[in-house]
């Protein structure tokens, strides 16, 4: 697919990618139907403060000074509905184009969509509708200035506990209790070098589905990944309580920021 990246900039701030360099773009997966929010509309679309939470990641992620390209990756039958919805909510510069059955088939689909100028390649979750640009910035900065993969990260605050799985729902025998200091809790946009993603993908792909996100693929490439600090606010909305949580969020950030 050949697509000019500077026709895709954000809205309001078009930026020529000989000023940038090497393009920046941001795949984000919103094919998943999110069953732990119970039943309704897919997560993605799932209302925030009155508008859907796909919208509000691709508004957070475009915002973002680095972002040339935005491109959401639909449910398979949904491609259509989600051009329409977006472009009802004034992102008619973002790509869409049809996902897969898996999140990792997704993301490969995004990948493919992306022009031969995009170096750098952010992978957003749709759930997480609230990162702050700078966030976003900090990951695609660090991959241009030389890592190969990047994730956003905070400090895990409990006490984890590894334990022995059970499927009887009887009590799980504690086996260990890992040190919580070098422990991170891992966020998204997560940022990689193109050729290491698509590789990851390519390589892995026969194997189905083994990581829960891309950087754990990339890391069972031997490739280093690194961590950059993350923000309370761009956490996952996997279920109502973190529902809750955001809403209060945006209303804050409404009153206060005027967001």
């Amino acid at each position: 697919m050949s697509i000019d990246s500077t026709d895709f900039a954000p809205s309001g701030d078009r930026r020529a990618s000989d000023e940038t360099g090497p393009g920046t773009a941001v795949v984000i997966p919103a094919a998943g139907k999110g069953v732990r929010l119970g039943p309704g509309a897919p997560k993605a679309l799932r209302e925030l403060g009155g508008t859907p939470m796909l919208v509000h990641a691709v508004r957070a992620t475009a915002r973002a000074r680095a972002v040339e390209l935005v491109v959401v990756v639909a449910p398979p039958d949904g491609a259509p509905a989600v051009r329409t919805l977006l472009d009802e909510h004034g992102l008619p510069e973002v790509v869409v184009v049809p996902g897969g059955q898996t999140r990792q088939d997704s993301v490969r689909l995004g990948l493919a969509a992306l022009p031969d100028t995009v170096e750098t390649v952010l992978v957003h979750d749709a759930a997480r509708p609230l990162v702050p640009d700078e966030t976003v910035d900090a990951v695609a900065r660090a991959v241009r200035e030389g890592a190969p993969a990047v994730v956003p990260a905070l400090p895990v605050t409990d006490t984890v506990k590894q334990v022995e799985t059970r499927t009887d729902g009887g009590p799980e025998p504690v086996t260990g209790t890992p040190d919580r200091a070098r422990l991170r809790a891992v966020q998204t946009p997560q940022g990689f070098a193109r050729k290491v993603l698509a590789e990851a993908h390519t390589r892995l792909a026969p194997q189905g589905e083994g990581a829960t996100d891309d950087a754990g693929m990339v890391e069972r490439l031997g490739v280093d990944v690194v961590v950059v600090p993350g923000h309370e606010e761009a956490f996952k909305v996997t279920r109502p309580l973190d529902l809750v949580l955001a809403e209060a969020v945006l209303a804050r950030r409404r009153a206060h920021d005027a967001f």
